[in-house]
């Protein structure tokens, strides 16, 4: 399931929030478990980039919601994640519309739904629902401004710092979504930035590698830690909301925790999108990387 934002009593929202494309945002569920890959194949079998090039179109044209997918750079071979929603018939449906290059798609299952979580850190509310703030930044004439996660700004006029609506942050300034999961909002009202997250300090933004271990915060769930397993992720939400380049990880996240932060020590790494399980059982959950969302917007975290 995609990682939603969490609604307020203040109003609600006639379109769906759903996050990450192909596993849900924060959907419950604990680590993925895989069948034998390749089935019908030598498990060492490699494939070509054109074998796998097509197979990842074929899902993409499949559209079935509740999948992600990327490249497993051992075998070329392409990894989709589906949801419990994914049907054994949907499962047959990409693989069909993959036809000669089905052998190259290994499909593992994730408990839960994929879905947008919303709800760097702390939290922030728009008219009618909370998300997460990410990153604290700044433009060249030294404006302040933050980035959170597109399918939390997408629609939204006016932020918060509070339930009660009194505090007022700012306006959006910039969104995108779907295709990408990032937005922009200025400081306009009484509140004071820090270029923190929490306690911890960020100076600098980077994109995380395969592996690397990874800490995110979030308004529903705090601080919670896990791993990098893959990058360059496509994930299919439903209705068109489909993202692409995501960060895949361990970490686990819930609805409210979307546009949190994703760090490693004083660097800053991406923004939550959506995922599926939640912080008892574990789960999947992607992330925006938040070096492709400072370069749209010209800012900088400090």
């Amino acid at each position: 399931m995609r990682i939603k934002r969490t609604t307020t009593p203040h109003g609600t929202r006639a379109r769906r929030i759903a996050l990450l494309a192909a596993t849900s945002a924060l959907v419950t569920g604990a680590a993925l478990a895989a069948p034998a890959a390749y089935a019908g194949n030598d498990a060492t079998r490699t494939f070509s980039a054109a074998e796998t090039t097509s197979a990842s179109a074929a899902v993409l044209n499949a559209d079935v919601a509740g999948t992600a997918w990327y490249v497993d750079k051992a075998t070329g071979g392409l990894v989709v994640t589906a949801d419990s929603t994914v049907s054994q018939g949907e499962i047959a449906k990409i693989k069909d519309a993959a036809g000669g290059n089905a052998d190259a798609i290994e499909v593992k299952r994730t408990p839960g739904k994929i879905q947008k979580l919303i709800s760097g850190g702390d939290a922030i509310y728009a008219s009618s629902w909370r998300c997460s703030l990410g990153f604290n930044v700044r433009n060249s004439s030294g404006a302040n401004y933050f980035v959170t996660a597109g399918h939390c700004t997408d629609g939204a006029g006016t932020w918060w710092s509070n339930s009660g609506h009194t505090t007022t942050i700012g306006p959006t300034a910039g969104s995108s979504f779907p295709t990408n999961d990032y937005g922009l909002v200025r400081y306009s009202g009484s509140v004071t930035p820090q270029g923190t997250v929490g306690s911890q300090d960020i100076t600098s933004a980077a994109n995380p590698t395969v592996g690397q271990t990874v800490t995110r915060r979030g308004s529903t769930t705090g601080i919670h830690s896990g791993r990098v397993t893959a990058l360059n992720a496509t994930v299919n939400y439903g209705n068109g909301d489909i993202v692409y380049g995501m960060i895949q990880t361990t970490v686990c996240a819930e609805p409210g925790d979307s546009g949190g932060p994703l760090y490693a020590g004083s660097t800053a790494l991406g923004l939550t999108s959506g995922g599926s399980g939640d912080c008892s059982s574990g789960g999947t959950t992607f992330f925006q990387p938040v070096v492709e969302a400072l370069n749209a917007y010209g800012v900088s975290v400090y």
